[in-house]
């Protein structure tokens, strides 16, 4: 990694779908160079070949494609990737008219870079078995998403022609409730099955529970209360058999995301630490781990990693105005990880109920307890990672004892 002051010239790139546009400035801020490449191979390897005219050059570019980013990582020069909300704001700073073309953009981002670029930090090329992780976590998560999109679907059209259904099964996110639609995908169907299918459909699923067992057969049993009409009833079990046929897919998909993402967390040399963190389980560990990835030096205190995790609140004040709110600006899908663990550890590690529940005592919502929980918990991960030592539920309570922690008064136990 070079010295920022020991840059000659300072790049930024506009990327597009089909081309990029390049400026380079000197020192003073002059253009020397504007280019436009192709999104080709071609492309590419020409753009290279400008950049290798300058042997001190850093360059930056807006946050967007991965491919983008791998290909400017080939290069020579160091990179810095700007998020574009700070794009935008760095435009509107050099061109007040409020002008926007791609030409522009290339410049304001190189300009931007020579007058500020030494607060900025430095793209390095990520580890390959984290970033592969990560990337996976991500994906499956919005696989997840889309399974939730799709069961809230199913119950809404359930509600219109089968109330029946969503009566005699809670959990929509399990195989045997999407099943029992595509065995009996109306009313009519389930009359006409009869009591040994419906027997049989339960005992198939393994659902022949003492507690649930008769309770079912006895809801079957009432098929021919509140029915839609026939027309409701067929048009919408086609669609609620599609969208169970489309879950039943999505979940495969799910599990095969979950044996691939476990066979990396098993390679990974931080795979303890994480382990031992309560509550994370085998789907959040794995996700902490990747967005925390594997540069020691990327955070250098816990408050950075807060900042950066979304639980640090944001400051303002003016005068005598002092307000605090959310923190926006922040890694999304480390925050929503967070928010997770946070309530898993609710459930799970003594201190933190104690935790959550004083929070919510004060008058704190539901989330604003886990932000503040999750606040505490990211300053022991912070510090477990650095140390590489897995976390010790005996030494932390020992610390709580040493620094006379209120949770502790609280529950002494």
């Amino acid at each position: 990694m070079k010295n920022f002051e020991t840059f000659s010239h300072f790049a930024g790139v506009d990327w597009a779908k089909d081309s990029h546009g390049v400026c380079i400035v000197d020192g003073s801020g002059k253009v020397v160079q504007e280019i436009v490449v192709e999104h080709t191979p071609d492309g590419w390897s020409k753009l290279r070949e400008h950049l290798g005219q300058y042997p001190a050059l850093a360059i930056a570019v807006e946050s967007g494609q991965g491919i983008v980013i791998e290909q400017l990582l080939l290069t020579h020069a160091t990179l810095y990737v700007v998020a574009a909300k700070n794009a935008a704001a760095y435009r509107r700073s050099k061109v007040s008219s409020g002008s926007k073309t791609d030409r522009l953009d290339a410049w304001c981002l190189a300009c931007s870079l020579r007058a500020e670029g030494h607060h900025w930090r430095a793209v390095e090329t990520p580890d390959e078995l984290t970033q592969k992780l990560k990337l996976l976590c991500r994906d499956q998560v919005g696989l997840i998403e889309q399974r939730v999109a799709l069961i809230n679907q199913l119950q809404s059209s359930l509600r219109e022609y089968y109330p029946l259904a969503l009566e005699a099964f809670e959990d929509w996110t399990k195989p045997h409730s999407w099943a029992f639609i595509e065995r009996f995908s109306d009313p009519a169907a389930l009359r006409k099955a009869g009591k040994r299918q419906w027997e049989k459909f339960l005992h198939t699923q393994r659902l022949a529970r003492p507690e649930t067992y008769q309770k079912r057969l006895d809801i079957f049993a009432r098929e021919n209360q509140l029915v839609a009409s026939p027309a409701v009833s067929t048009a919408k079990a086609i669609l609620a058999v599609s969208l169970c046929k489309m879950l039943a897919v999505l979940d495969r998909q799910i599990e095969l995301y979950d044996a691939q993402i476990r066979a990396l967390y098993l390679q990974h040399p931080d795979k303890d630490i994480f382990d031992s963190l309560p509550g994370a389980g085998d789907r959040l560990a794995p996700r902490l781990l990747g967005e925390l990835g594997a540069d020691r030096q990327l955070f250098t205190s816990a408050q950075s990693l807060q900042c950066y995790a979304g639980t640090a609140p944001v400051t303002y004040q003016s005068g005598k105005m002092h307000k605090v709110r959310v923190r926006y600006g922040c890694n999304k899908n480390l925050r929503r990880t967070v928010h997770l663990w946070a309530a898993q550890t609710a459930l799970r590690c003594p201190w933190s109920k104690i935790y959550y529940a004083a929070m919510r005592q004060r008058g704190l919502s539901h989330a604003c307890a886990l932000r503040n929980l999750g606040q505490r918990w990211l300053k022991i991960l912070w510090k477990i990672w650095q140390t590489g030592n897995t976390y010790d539920p005996a030494f932390h309570t020992n610390n709580q004892l040493k620094h006379g922690s209120w949770i502790l008064q609280i529950n002494p136990a």
